[in-house]
């Protein structure tokens, strides 16, 4: 395609329940939304569904389209779901059991009994092979073709159909997990491998096995739904390339995907957190609580000072809700966020102390909640809403479905009204409450554990349920200023658009830092700087490399680090003294007198400043109603009129005063009696919840 010809980037984010799709004009700076039921079974399918309606704004938007960027939840769900594939694990003989060994740490402090989740690969395919690799690189015992044959035969008699192979050591010198690799591929090419070499060469074992396991577990399935996508694409005629959302908040090709498909683990969350810095920077705030709440899930994110927070402890398909060490490790660098199981398909019911639960089960989009007539038996926090008068029947997802509010009540009344005695208003409202509670919570827990202030955030809504649910969970966190964004419900499929091509690369270097050689460790750097480079240009020619290079350093002895920056050369004592201020804030405390040393080496790099920019829009003070509807008032319980906006004609410099209901063709925004609405130049709802007045 020429560079005249290619005017359109789309962007399409498939969430649990609905899939999101932004197509942006480059030339015109106009941007068009889709919205569509996800399909479960192969979200390629909704996908290609969903881009059909593009056709009516541009009938060659096809051949103009220049790039497509695509977030998916597949990979954590195929995981907790367990529909990955049957997977072994090649590991050194003597450390067959490593997986389930763990790290011993207590799920909760007071407990003596952890109750993990089941490793994803069965003791009986978890197969010791007789080699060694010493820690300081040196081979002991080479890989034995015979060995590696045998292994093959019992894969094969399992039904494998991918495999992990993590040895001791293979950090230091990767050598014999390359020669099993060959072999693998020579004696079973049907088999799809993964070696921790390749996905994580860094030191701490167990953290290393499990996170190629994981690669290893979903590795078939994304490569098959990633092909199905690139083929539907290509017969539909987009000749654009596909690039996916990595978990570090960039753009990555469908290659990386399909090669290291645990880069996908926060694929979706991140893109909606991505629209969040970039509000963070733009209006120079502080603190922003990126807050999206969709169908099937919740997730939220605190940024400070425009910087996403990356971490390289992330866990995916945890025993318990929120608690550390209870699932499996994934030590990939991801975006730091907090992920609930609420939603608006969240179903709600009475537990065994009679009491309501919502979540974590959700109706996702098939068969849905029971007002989308597809099915649904079970009332769902969307049911709520509508009884609630929150949601408006004939124009939900745009008013490509109708949704039936007399089934709703029937439900919310058979399930929850008369077992408890209530009114179906009061058990609806009891529903709202109770998942806002939910989320509170755990919001709460990510602030207090990042030293976040909520007298000093801005929560940032969006998704399809995040701006109607917002301002009661703003009361609850005590967070007195919500911001909802233009487009919010397809928010994650902007940040698509939003986001450069990026790449990182961890290594572990264990030296000293005492006696540690600068040249050489800015070499390796270097290095890792230099195939970053080689292959974002591969992935795109526009924009400007940039990158950000930091130091895992820790005292000697110790199991854990802290991350250091490093600007510009590699400088002994500035990654001291850095040091000493990062663990000091960390912990409350440093030893200046205890030797330190640094363990691993990370390079992040970006292709920054060829992505979509936000723009002020034109001002325009009036704000005028299009009517009222009965809703719930929180503080008055009672049902009450509100007021009806339209988004559409709402412009910056419009102000008005709740309680209002604010509607356009992807979320409903509900301000309830007391708090104020402005709308900022570049579209956006700032309302300043009275906190002062919270019921």
């Amino acid at each position: 395609m020429s560079g005249r010809n290619a005017a359109y980037r789309l962007g399409c984010d498939v969430g649990g329940t609905f899939t999101d799709f932004v197509l942006y004009d480059e030339r015109s700076g106009a941007i068009h939304v889709e919205k569509c039921l996800t399909t479960p079974s192969d979200p390629s399918v909704g996908i290609l569904e969903g881009l059909r309606p593009f056709g009516s704004i541009d009938p060659e938007h096809i051949a103009r389209t220049r790039r497509i960027a695509h977030a998916t939840t597949l990979v954590a769900n195929a995981v907790i779901e367990r529909k990955g594939a049957c997977t072994a694990l090649l590991t050194t003989r003597g450390f067959r059991d490593v997986l389930e060994l763990r790290r011993h740490v207590r799920v909760t402090t007071y407990e003596l009994w952890a109750d993990p989740p089941a490793p994803l690969v069965p003791r009986h395919l978890r197969i010791p092979i007789d080699e060694r690799t010493y820690s300081d690189g040196a081979v002991l015992r080479p890989v034995q073709p015979e060995e590696i044959e045998a292994a093959v035969a019992l894969m094969r008699a399992g039904g494998v159909g991918s495999v992990a192979v993590a040895f001791l050591h293979s950090y230091v010198n990767p050598e014999n997990e390359r020669e099993a690799a060959r072999l693998l591929r020579e004696f079973a090419p049907e088999l799809a491998v993964t070696t921790s070499a390749e996905v994580l060469p860094q030191i701490k074992e167990y953290e290393r096995t499990s996170t190629t396991v994981v690669n290893a577990y979903v590795k078939p399935l994304v490569q098959h739904y990633l092909g199905n996508l690139d083929g539907g694409l290509a017969r539909a005629g987009y000749a654009a390339p596909l690039r996916v959302m990595l978990s570090n908040g960039g753009l990555g090709s469908t290659e990386t995907a399909a090669d290291f498909p645990l880069r996908l683990i926060e694929s979706g969350p991140v893109a909606g957190a991505i629209v969040g810095r970039r509000i963070a920077e733009t209006l120079g705030l502080p603190e922003v609580l990126s807050f999206d709440m969709g169908g099937t899930t919740a997730k939220a994110c605190l940024i400070r000072d425009g910087a996403l927070p990356i971490t390289d402890e992330l866990e995916v398909a945890r025993s318990r809700r929120f608690t550390r060490s209870s699932g499996f490790p994934v030590a990939v660098p991801a975006v730091n966020m907090i992920e609930i199981g609420a939603g608006g398909g969240s179903i709600a019911g009475i537990n065994a102390m009679g009491l309501v639960q919502v979540g974590p089960e959700s109706a996702g989009a098939d068969p849905g909640p029971i007002c989308y007539a597809r099915g649904g038996a079970r009332p769902t926090v969307t049911d709520a809403d509508l009884l609630l008068g929150y949601l408006n029947p004939d124009s939900f997802a745009g008013g490509s479905m109708r949704l039936d509010e007399d089934a709703a009540r029937d439900g919310i009344e058979e399930h929850l009204a008369r077992p408890r005695g209530q009114s179906a208003l009061e058990a609806a409202w009891t529903v709202h409450d109770v998942v806002n509670e939910t989320m509170a919570a755990a919001v709460r827990m990510h602030m207090t554990e990042r030293g976040g202030n909520p007298r000093q955030a801005t929560l940032v809504a969006f998704g399809g349920a995040g701006p109607l649910h917002a301002c009661h969970l703003a009361a609850k966190l005590r967070v007195g200023r919500v911001m909802v964004p233009l487009r919010a419900g397809v928010l994650s499929a902007l940040g698509l658009l939003i986001a450069p091509p990026a790449y990182d690369i961890v290594r572990t270097h264990k030296e000293p830092l005492g006696g540690l050689n600068e040249a050489s460790t800015g070499v390796l750097m270097d290095e890792m700087a230099n195939s970053i480079a080689s292959l974002l240009g591969r992935l795109d020619s526009e924009g400007e490399l940039r990158f950000r290079r930091g130091v895992d350093v820790g005292y000697i002895g110790q199991s854990y680090q802290v991350t250091v920056p490093v600007d510009g050369a590699v400088d002994r004592e500035a990654i001291w003294q850095n040091f000493a201020a990062l663990y000091r804030e960390k912990y409350g405390y440093f030893y200046d007198d205890v030797p330190a040393e640094i363990v691993n080496l990370r390079v992040l790099g970006e292709l920054v400043g060829g992505e979509l920019r936000l723009e002020p829009l034109a001002f325009a003070a009036e704000a005028a109603a299009a009517g009222t509807r009965p809703a719930w008032s929180a503080r008055e319980r009672r049902m009450r009129p509100f007021s009806v906006f339209d988004r559409d004609r709402l412009h910056p410099g419009a102000t008005f005063e709740g309680p209002a209901i604010v509607e356009e063709p992807t979320a409903t925004t509900i301000v309830d009696d007391g708090a104020a609405v402005e709308v900022d130049p570049y579209g956006a709802l700032v309302i300043k919840v009275d906190l002062e007045e919270t019921p």
